[in-house]
């Protein structure tokens, strides 16, 4: 049975795969597990069912194809690994092993954005911007490490790719409360209500918005919060409802280069759906290498950190109270 979270309190998002994959190991007797020596997560999944467990070792590209060989064979391949190496190291094998024929094949992975204090070889900041850019894949971030197992057994019923980013996955805050929302792919979640401004973000930075939006209620501007947690198909129906309910004032904060990932997801939306803003702000990753650093600081240094924020929302509200 799907395991409970209680809100507020610290979980693995790893720990959450691992069970999670050993459940459905019991349901799904197709469904494989496969890594490039980042295994230590699986060992349920491992123990159980060793035949239908592979680690290629360090080797993302041969990874990549063998589990789109075995979905050829009707498997269930999941590849579970760091992102910054399955989303470049192995982009081509992507692209034509799995995302041109339209394999089931799921890529959840750790590292995403500035996390983990690796340096930028080990950073995964333009892993999104390359994935929403490939046919048939879906894209997803999650920051509630609780989510993690709902949006892997959703994908088991996928006939596509899927894309899952997380953080480093060792100790991450429960951000909802049990059925405080319903989580589908494809659909956003309002974690927060508020009428002056939106601030879409996902993943490691919803935490941050949350706080932020707390931080600003205290001065009477009340802060919309979305978690957009899949990125591709985004929730484009969200996104006008938002900008039409916040007076068109919409700040996008993500751990991710400020150009090519969620915010410019959501300008692309404003552009086709022809939406009036009256501003728009992009909080993320300059083009820079970000160095080395714990993430918070990081974010401070390259100005998408808590205290930015706070700023670029009072910037926008502050345009809500001159109109």
């Amino acid at each position: 049975m799907p395991q409970t979270f209680t809100f507020g309190e610290m979980l693995s998002a790893r720990s959450v795969i691992g069970s999670t994959l050993a459940e459905l190991g019991r349901t799904h007797d197709n469904l494989w597990v496969l890594t490039p020596d980042i295994g230590a997560t699986l060992v349920e999944f491992r123990d159980a069912f060793p035949d239908r467990f592979v680690d290629v070792g360090l080797a993302e590209q041969a990874c990549v194809g063998i589990a789109a060989g075995l979905a050829y064979d009707g498997g269930i391949p999941v590849v579970s690994g760091m992102l910054p190496f399955l989303s470049m190291r192995a982009l081509e094998q992507v692209r034509s092993d799995v995302c041109y024929p339209n394999l089931p094949v799921k890529i959840i992975g750790t590292h995403g954005g500035l996390v983990g204090n690796g340096g930028s070889t080990h950073y995964a900041v333009e892993d999104l911007s390359l994935m929403c850019s490939l046919t048939n894949m879906t894209v997803t971030s999650i920051g509630d490490p609780a989510m993690v197992g709902e949006i892997i057994r959703q994908s088991m019923e996928m006939d596509g790719p899927i894309y899952i980013r997380l953080a480093v996955g060792k100790k991450d805050k429960v951000l909802y409360a049990p059925g405080e929302h319903d989580v589908r792919i494809g659909q956003g979640i309002v974690a927060r209500e508020g009428w002056d401004v939106t601030l879409f973000t996902h993943g490691t930075t919803v935490a941050q918005a949350l706080d932020a939006a707390d931080a600003l209620a205290g001065e009477g501007v009340s802060v919309r919060v979305v978690d957009m947690f899949t990125l591709k198909p985004i929730d484009a129906d969200l996104v006008e409802r938002c900008a039409t309910e916040t007076g068109g004032r919409i700040v996008v904060l993500e751990d991710h280069l400020a150009y090519g990932g969620l915010a410019t997801r959501v300008a692309d939306v404003v552009a086709d759906r022809g939406i009036r803003l009256d501003s728009f702000e992009r909080l993320g990753i300059p083009q820079v290498y970000a160095g080395f650093g714990e993430d918070e600081q990081l974010r401070d240094k390259h100005g998408y950190g808590l205290a930015a924020t706070v700023e670029a929302l009072r910037r926008a509200a502050g345009r809500a109270a001159a109109a």
